[in-house]
């Protein structure tokens, strides 16, 4: 299966997010989230040199690749061709989609953040293989933007996710999962629910268990 059917299937979407996991954690957390059942994987480190994620990348791309996970590293897309990543994700504020695939090549995934419909909109008339759909809750990684809420999540599947991967995110746990799912999501983004979960292959198994109506 190509990572782009990997994408149009996927319903959780972790993030090893190293404001969470200390370095020489990184290939543990990596092949727990794999195991729990992780369909996509983002690697995101905010503040980090281009260089340094790109070693990170290239220690946990063979795993993904092993586990058929499609790898996606957040802002670099050089990064990302330089490591045989599958995908790149991009901010509001980094760019054209059109931009970023001159540096990335047309085959590989662009996903863009979103934080309204008419953004959300936007990305999919421009371009986007998926977005990112928040923040719905406050949420440290992304400090001093407020909760976006769920009153647009049903609107935004209508217009948006029924044409590309639509994944809700910020904020997002197990505990508050099921009511995100009631307000019409259908994909989800979590990243300290799973990455501080005393058991991050069971939570993961848990969550995912949960988005397949399998609980």
């Amino acid at each position: 299966m190509s990572a782009r059917e990997r994408l149009a299937s996927a319903r959780l979407y972790a993030i090893l997010d190293l404001g969470y996991v200390a370095e020489d954690q990184v290939e543990t957390v990596v092949i727990q989230l794999l195991e729990g059942g992780a369909d996509l994987l983002q690697l995101r480190g905010k503040g980090h040199d281009p260089n340094h994620i790109l070693e990170l990348a290239r220690r946990i791309q063979p795993l993904c690749r092993r586990a058929g996970v499609p790898l996606i590293i957040n802002d670099y897309p050089a990064v990302a061709v330089e490591a045989g990543a599958d995908g790149v994700h991009v901010g509001q504020d980094d760019g054209s989609l059109f931009a970023v695939r001159e540096v990335a090549g047309e085959g590989i995934i662009v996903g863009r953040s979103t934080h309204s419909l008419p953004q959300a909109v936007a990305a999919l008339e421009e371009g986007a293989d998926y977005i990112g759909f928040g923040p719905l809750f406050p949420t440290p990684t992304k400090q001093g933007r407020a909760g976006i809420g769920m009153e647009n999540i049903a609107a935004a599947e209508a217009e948006v996710g029924s044409r590309i991967p639509l994944f809700c995110i910020g904020g997002v746990k197990g505990g508050n999962l099921p009511t995100v799912l009631s307000a019409g999501a259908r994909r989800v983004v979590i990243v300290s629910g799973l990455l501080l979960a005393a058991d991050v292959a069971r939570e993961t198994r848990r969550v995912k268990r949960v988005l397949t109506g399998g609980c």
